[in-house]
């Protein structure tokens, strides 16, 4: 990511600066860009930094909370496998033709999807294991609403 924004702003002073401009270059940021956002899709499911609308979630009990993730993640896991399919169908179609700026198949950058796609497809898997292994006081709620009768305030 931190190349990425390397990149990005010399591009930008060099344009706007110098009046050079480099498509290849160009065309390396917006598949570098690709890249950090699909790669990104594992990280997030790891890190469950994903969207998620909690507010029926949290008023389950934990042992009911541990089979709606898993199922959340199963349904997610059909979305990805889905992405995949359809990104290496785009790679057999548009794969064949070459990149203006760097001048290489089109299918090395195209094939940032379904490569990214099968490794998002791991982290679910990873995250369904550790749903279904994971000691019940995993789904418990983190943060306990302080009221007036709590000691600890």
């Amino acid at each position: 990511m931190g190349l990425l924004a390397v990149l990005v702003i010399f591009a930008v002073i060099a344009r706007y600066f110098f009046s050079l401009s480099w498509k290849q270059l160009a065309e390396f940021n917006v598949t570098l860009f690709a890249f950090t956002t699909f790669w990104g899709m594992g990280i997030n499911v790891l890190k469950n930094e994903h969207v998620m609308i909690d507010i029926l979630y949290d008023a389950v009990k934990p042992s009911i909370k541990r089979w709606l993730s898993v199922l959340n993640y199963l349904i997610v896991l059909i979305v990805d496998l889905v992405f995949v399919y359809q990104g290496f169908q785009y790679v057999g179609v548009a794969g064949k033709q070459i990149s203006q700026g760097m001048e290489i198949p089109m299918k090395y950058m195209y094939g940032i999807m379904p490569v990214c796609g099968i490794i998002c497809a791991v982290c679910v898997v990873i995250k369904i294991i550790e749903f279904i292994t994971a000691d019940i006081s995993y789904f418990a709620p983190k943060n306990k609403a302080l009221t007036k009768d709590d000691p600890t305030t």
